[in-house]
């Protein structure tokens, strides 16, 4: 029999660590003297805590590690969870090159303009909405508060439940800009199921990766925000694929102080 300190010394784990073992039935003592608490630990015992560090090596958590050895002379079973932690590993390291390659990107932008990037993008996931919906061409993009003077009456004599948080969002259909006859949707994101009324549609819209840049103030620095995203896009490897949107968390529905304007910009995305 091994007192818990030799023990420690021959398994390489720690006597701390060997008292949490027991505490969770993981490797528990082959005996407790009764009168001082001692812990004592059969030679045999060391196999099992070698397994143990081994999975724990192959970065399996501890409950897992359990399951691992109740079936460990189970050679299928063990291959079928090894195979399970090695495709999440591979998820892993692909999600760690591409922090890494955001953060090249960063350090680029840091040299090259002095700052960490007045408009900072992000890659985000929009979730599946349903929305209240009016889509129509108008005389030009300035003339978009005509689709919300006919989507927003709709939206409170049916006493839609917005969303939380609140999207209200402007979709823009044209494949280039035009100076008119703009095909502009407006949405508001609603919680419930509402009917249709004459031109404004009620519809689920599905979620949708995108790279969004987030900016306060006015829409003149839409140009330098649509430069950001274009610049981040290439050189982290993804392309547009889909009609731009406009989120607005702060409207000039809201405030008609520019300066308090909060607008998301929104480009579909996908990997090259």
């Amino acid at each position: 029999m091994l007192k818990i300190g030799d023990f420690s010394k021959l398994s390489r784990i720690t006597i701390r660590m060997l008292r949490h073992y027991d505490e969770i039935d993981l490797l528990t003592p082959q005996t407790v003297d009764e009168w001082t608490g001692y812990r004592y630990y059969d030679e045999a015992q060391l196999l099992t805590a070698n397994k143990i560090q081994l999975l724990k090596n192959l970065g399996f958590g501890l409950s897992a590690i359990k399951e691992v050895l109740t079936n460990f002379n189970d050679y299928t079973e063990i291959e079928k969870l090894l195979k399970i932690r090695q495709a999440e590993l591979v998820s892993e390291e692909a999600e760690l090159r591409e922090r890494i390659r955001y953060i090249d990107s960063a350090i680029k932008i840091l040299k090259q303009e002095g700052s960490f990037m007045n408009y900072v993008v992000n890659l985000k996931t929009i979730p599946e909405l349903y929305v209240a919906s009016v889509r129509k061409v108008i005389a030009n993009y300035m003339a978009e508060g005509e689709l919300w003077s006919l989507l927003m009456p709709e939206v409170g004599k049916q006493k839609c439940k917005a969303t939380t948080p609140c999207y209200a969002m402007s979709v823009y259909h044209d494949k280039g800009f035009v100076e008119s006859n703009a095909d502009v949707e407006v949405r508001f994101a609603v919680d419930g199921n509402y009917n249709d009324a004459g031109e404004i549609k009620f519809k689920k819209i599905p979620a949708v990766e995108v790279a969004a840049c987030t900016f306060k103030g006015g829409y003149e620095q839409i140009t330098a925000v649509n430069e950001a995203i274009a610049k981040w896009a290439n050189e982290n490897g993804y392309e547009f694929c889909g009609a731009v949107f406009w989120i607005y968390h702060k409207s000039p529905y809201e405030t008609k102080n520019p300066e308090d304007y909060v607008t998301e910009i929104c480009f579909p995305v996908k990997k090259k």
